[in-house]
């Protein structure tokens, strides 16, 4: 399939999108803020893969190689559409980077929380993803998106505390009643 898609042959670049289009949809819908939105990433994700198929290395796995590209047009994405702040007031900051260990509060097994993260705003959003899901440190994700580190820590600490209120709550940013108010048992 990937040297089809090397070659040009369109029949393999459908197979290949097909395989791998419900894999990047779950990584592009963490980061958007809607489907849409995740369609968007993903097509653009997909249209970098075959124009820089021939920088894939045979030997290594696709898959990561795919994932780190789609992680990198979500952050393209979000440079072109969703502006981050420049100025963070370092008092309001100061409180949240204490509480930023707080753990999120209990969700059961049933339930998604993805609705909660798409309804972050996007600076949040983007950092909570790479922070959490992906593992990237601080000094990484603020390399990726040419902020600050301290500008990364405050996002994911205010992303925490966002999540933590939506879910307590459970109330999407749409403003519908998804459940009755929680009662707080964090742990």
């Amino acid at each position: 399939m990937i040297d089809g898609c090397k070659k040009g042959q369109l029949n393999s670049q459908r197979s290949l999108y097909e395989h791998f289009y419900g894999y990047g949809l779950n990584i592009a819908l963490r980061y958007a803020q809607n489907r849409e939105e995740a369609v968007e990433i993903l097509n653009d994700a997909f249209l970098k893969v075959f124009s820089k198929l021939n920088y894939y290395k045979i030997e290594q796995p696709f898959k990561p190689w795919f994932r780190q590209i789609l992680i990198y047009t979500a952050i393209d994405y979000h440079r072109v559409h969703h502006k981050f702040p420049t100025y963070i007031d370092i008092d309001s900051v100061t409180q949240l980077l204490i509480d930023s260990d707080t753990p999120l509060p209990f969700l059961s097994p049933n339930e998604d929380v993805l609705p909660f993260v798409q309804a972050l705003p996007p600076q949040y959003r983007l950092v909570f993803n790479l922070f959490v899901m992906e593992e990237y440190d601080h000094k990484e994700i603020a390399a990726q998106l040419g902020i600050a580190e301290s500008t990364s820590r405050s996002n994911l600490a205010r992303a925490k505390e966002k999540l933590k209120e939506m879910i307590l709550n459970r109330v999407p940013k749409n403003g519908q009643l998804v459940y009755k108010r929680y009662k707080k048992t964090g742990f």
